[in-house]
């Protein structure tokens, strides 16, 4: 573009410059100097002619005249040609003109005159003529002055026209010059990059060749354009054979290739790309031989002069697919592992607690028979060691509940500093007889009421306490309770148990809260234990969101630290007097015990007879229903486990059903079932819980809570007596008009559930009610009389309560039969 504008300049230059020079070869051919001084001597051959006639012999005035003519000629050119119009313009070429023009005026008539006149004013002329010579030399001298000044200026601007065309010359040029200096970078540039290119598609071909993943580029319409060594290995093929052919038809398996199609379809009509772009994607490829595999695919697009093409780079992954199938088989084999460890764990600890709660029943119903001082020293051991083995069969149970994420903490109000002068209180005996002293206190403001978990504090706090009065002789345990820090809704509580006992060896440290680790590696023996305190600790810990740590020097002691986050409560109100030591007085019961294992079944009996309670025993859930349909019972004690029917849905078959104990107290027993398990027996139908094992003083609570006993239904649902006689008067028909009576009582039911209207509710109910006198079912009859005075009144009685009193109704009257 810069060539192109400089060469119009330098065409514009030139176009000047021959312009200039055409005016400078006009000027000199017509030679208007020439005629400007050309006047002078015209007008002095016209002085001289007059002169020549005037003394003359000849007086002919033809020349005279015709030099006249010649030079008022050449005056009017002067005075009017436009080329001397410029200098006409000049005051003193006009004035000098003008006198010319003026002696020729005057002169004019006297040579248009006759000869005579002519001549006699010859000396006039000549007088004249002789002043004239001035102006005429000024007109000359004007008017070449002016033409030489035009001239030079008409030089002057051919010689500005000629540099200017000359500077452009130059900048043309110079301007040629670099261009051609850009012209040949450019072309350098264009050779290291034509090279470049050449090396990069040279290592390109080199990579695909070598690469081991396959390469595949196809055009728009998906026909094969390169196909690399890879990709012959592995489909198969040989590039030679694939080129042009269709993807689809090469390495796309059959049952897919109607999709590709459709992809491809979608794909030239500019729609959505699913897989060009969207990075590696995993399906399935086909070999030559028809053999499917899987194959990692990733899709790129790129622009070229013949159109897009797309290029695919596809893995066998085969071998990988394989090793994640194995590790993930190894994976399910491990976890089945832990899960088989835990339901081990699970089940044995609740086979164990099975006989334990036999054992720990039948010490506590021996405790109350007649015992002599030694037998009574005896039943007390075996009841701590069966008690110690409990704790450690719930150690287990713990631990198997935490690896499961299934353990719960339930916060509550507790005092901490009460906690801790117990767990001492229970220590100090242990520590006396090894002579360490052992105390606690407050480090800082003290903070004696918070929300936890009193029984995993407790057992945290046990352990570590436990611990410190195993290993220390002759020493010292400090407990410190100390507030380190705030949270956004508590505090940060640190407790350290410090004793100078044996101490732990520096590469025993991280083995201590292992499970199963026990005195016997850690300190030759000093003391008995599973080796599950400290996991059990450590897990606890992790639960109520704490950690706990240990700094130890074998030979001088070891500090176990807790820390763990709590929040500051009130203090609760007072309790109330804890009740008198003897045992508390119950109202005896009908009671069904549905539990299988015949220890069990015993204990339970056994304690409820003793209490003069009615007692049914039955060991498995489906009799369990069966019983609670057919009897009215003042309480139910449900077991969990149990074979045929378990006691969650046996609990709902009875709540669900219409039996003659579907609303009755139904309590679980069972063997330190879960805060979530325990939600879900409530929501089940159970009313409370009972825990294993079993004893008199839990079981004398729970049911001194209950509701007192029912009195026999033959006393309080129906008149026995108006039953009596009305079976007396109408004989064989009584049983005929009890069923017809039930019928007429059931469709009532029924009825009622579709929410009639109110006029017709009393006349049913009034009906219904005129029977239940006749059979001297006198709780029944009141109940419907108080639905028919209502709907009487417009409104509608609540219906809740009439189902199970028709229930016990029906079954009092089957009762008296």
């Amino acid at each position: 573009m810069a060539g192109l504008i400089g060469l119009a300049v330098i065409a514009l230059l030139v176009s000047d410059v021959a312009r200039d020079m055409r005016l400078l070869d006009t000027a000199t051919s017509d030679n208007v100097e020439w005629t400007i001084a050309q006047t002078e001597v015209e007008f002095l051959e016209f002085e001289a002619e007059i002169l020549e006639t005037q003394t003359g012999s000849d007086r002919s005035m033809i020349d005279l005249r015709r030099k006249f003519d010649v030079f008022y000629s050449r005056i009017s050119t002067l005075g009017e040609a436009a080329l001397y119009a410029p200098m006409r313009e000049d005051p003193v070429y006009e004035r000098a003109l003008g006198d010319v023009r003026a002696f020729l005026d005057r002169a004019v008539p006297l040579i248009d005159g006759g000869d005579t006149a002519l001549y006699a004013a010859l000396p006039t002329l000549i007088e004249e003529a002789e002043t004239l010579h001035e102006a005429l030399r000024t007109l000359v001298t004007s008017s070449l002055d002016y033409f030489a000044s035009e001239s030079d200026a008409r030089r002057t601007d051919v010689g500005i026209t000629l540099g200017r065309l000359a500077a452009a010359l130059a900048a043309l040029i110079i301007t040629l010059g670099l261009l051609v200096l850009y012209l040949t970078r450019l072309n350098a540039q264009g050779v290291e990059r034509q090279r470049q290119i050449a090396q990069t598609s040279q290592r390109m071909n080199t990579v695909i060749t070598a690469s081991l993943d396959a390469v595949v580029v196809t055009d728009a319409g998906g026909h094969i354009l390169e196909f690399n060594a890879a990709a012959e290995s592995i489909f198969g093929h040989a590039a030679a054979d694939v080129k042009g052919r269709s993807i689809g038809d090469v390495i796309v398996p059959e049952k897919y290739r109607g999709m590709h199609e459709a992809g491809m379809e979608r794909m030239r009509r500019n729609g959505p790309r699913n897989v060009v772009g969207k990075g590696r994607v995993q399906l399935e490829g086909m070999r030559a031989d028809g053999t499917i595999f899987p194959c990692e695919l990733a899709i790129q697009s790129a622009s070229t002069d013949t159109g897009e093409i797309f290029i695919a780079f596809l893995r066998d992954i085969t071998a990988r697919v394989v090793a994640e199938q194995e590790l993930m088989e190894a994976r399910d084999q491990a976890l089945a592992g832990e899960r088989a460890k835990t339901d081990f764990l699970a089940v044995m600890s609740h086979e164990i607690r099975t006989p334990l709660n036999g054992l720990l029943g039948n010490l506590s119903l021996l405790q109350d028979t007649s015992l002599d001082e030694r037998q009574s020293g005896f039943v007390a051991n075996m009841d701590t060691s069966g008690r110690q083995l409990m704790r450690h069969v719930s150690d287990v149970l713990d631990i198997t509940r935490y690896d499961a994420g299934k353990l719960q903490i339930t916060p509550a109000p507790m005092d901490l500093g009460g906690l801790v002068q117990d767990l001492v209180d229970g220590q100090s005996a242990a520590a006396a007889r090894h002579g360490t002293q052992i105390s606690w206190r407050w480090s800082g403001e003290p903070l004696d009421w918070i929300a936890a978990d009193r029984d995993r504090l407790e057992h945290i706090l046990m352990n570590l306490i436990g611990n410190a009065v195993k290993f220390t002789r002759e020493g010292r345990i400090d407990i410190t309770l100390e507030i380190v820090g705030t949270t956004s809704d508590g505090a940060d509580l640190e407790i350290r148990v410090d004793d100078t006992g044996i101490g732990i060896a520096p590469d025993q440290i991280d083995r201590i809260f292992q499970d199963f680790v026990t005195g016997d590696v850690l300190y030759d023996r000093m003391a008995e234990g599973t080796g599950l305190g400290l996991g059990i600790v450590r897990r606890f810990a992790a639960a109520m969101n704490g950690k706990v740590s240990v700094e130890s020097i074998l030979g001088k002691g070891s500090r176990f630290t807790l820390h763990l986050p709590v929040k500051s409560v009130d203090m609760p109100e007072a309790p109330a007097e804890p009740a008198e030591t003897r045992r508390i007085e119950v109202a005896p019961r009908r009671v069904l015990v549905v539990e299988d294992n015949p220890i069990n079944q015993q204990v339970v009996r056994d304690m409820l007879l003793l209490d003069g309670h009615d007692v049914t025993v039955v060991s498995d859930g489906r009799t369990g229903v069966e019983a609670a349909t057919a009897t009215r019972y003042d309480l139910i004690l449900m077991d969990i486990s149990m074979p045929v029917m378990d006691g969650r849905a046996a609990t709902r078959a009875i709540r669900a059903g219409d039996g003659a104990s579907a609303d009755v107290p139904i309590v679980a027993l069972t063997a330190n079932a879960m805060a979530s398990e325990r939600a879900a027996f409530l929501d089940d139908g159970m009313t409370t819980i009972l825990s294993k094992p079993l004893s008199r003083k839990a079981l004398d609570a729970m049911l001194s809570g209950l509701p007192e006993p029912s009195q026999d239904p033959d006393q309080t649902v129906i008149d026995l007596e108006h039953l009596a006689d009305m079976r007396a008067a109408v004989g064989e028909t009584f049983e005929p008009l009890l069923d017809r009576f039930e019928s007429e009582t059931d469709a009532l039911l029924d009825w009622l559930g579709t929410d009639p209207p109110i006029n017709e509710i009393r006349e049913r109910v009034h009906k219904t009610a005129g029977s239940a006198a006749v059979f001297g079912a006198r709780d029944f009859r009141a109940e419907l009389v108080t639905i028919e005075n209502a709907a009487q009144d417009g409104a509608r009685e609540d219906l809740s309560r009439l189902p199970a009193l028709w229930r016990n109704t029906r079954n009092a009257l089957r009762a008296a039969l």
